[in-house]
């Protein structure tokens, strides 16, 4: 399948806590000067044709940097499955690729390949550290109707992507990588900034 700009959304979940980091705001460490969510607004700049940001806190930053933020609907603490159903109940387009803002990278041909085992519903990336369940694109329409009986469940996304027969996309030789830690940080030359 190949998805023009205008069929695609791209949703970056930036709603986490960052317990391990000591609650720095994942979405303004900065790499060369650049804010992890910059980094991706930039990136995908031409392969979609809006961008939301799932996020939780500071949302006049987001706002001051032009972007769309989406907080959680659900009082609940259910971690990323949160921020897919907020994105999901915003988005105006058929299809949502969504990235963690703690990546480290994405291939050139991630959309691509992603799209190509989509068919009706999505597909998952499974990098060499193993799935990548949040490095995904979604049927918006299939989401929106999984994501009761997500949310009523534990809240894990591998068992949404499981229920809606999503298919893994093996991508031999790449690795993402996370900034979780302060060895993450470090190893990718990562700025923490207030």
């Amino acid at each position: 399948m190949w998805l023009s700009p205008s069929d695609l959304t791209i949703g970056i979940l930036a709603g986490g806590r960052a317990t391990r980091l000591g609650g720095i705001d994942k979405a303004w460490l900065e790499r060369d000067g650049i804010a992890q969510v910059i980094r991706w607004q930039r990136r995908f700049a031409n392969e979609a044709s809006a961008l939301l940001v799932s996020a939780n806190r500071d949302l006049d930053r987001y706002a001051d940097a032009g972007l769309r933020t989406v907080p959680d609907r659900t009082m609940r603490d259910i971690g990323p499955l949160a921020g897919l159903d907020a994105l999901a109940a915003v988005c105006m387009t058929p299809w949502l690729l969504t990235l963690p803002v703690d990546l480290v990278g994405v291939n050139e041909c991630l959309l691509p390949t992603l799209a190509s085992a989509a068919g009706d519903i999505g597909a998952h990336a499974v990098d060499d550290d193993g799935p990548q369940p949040l490095v995904a694109l979604w049927r918006v329409d299939a989401l929106r109707d999984a994501m009761p009986q997500a949310l009523a469940g534990d809240g894990a996304v591998h068992a949404l992507q499981r229920s809606l027969r999503m298919a893994a996309v093996r991508l031999e030789g790449v690795r993402f990588g996370n900034l979780n830690t302060p060895e993450d940080l470090a190893a990718a030359r990562v700025e923490p900034t207030p």
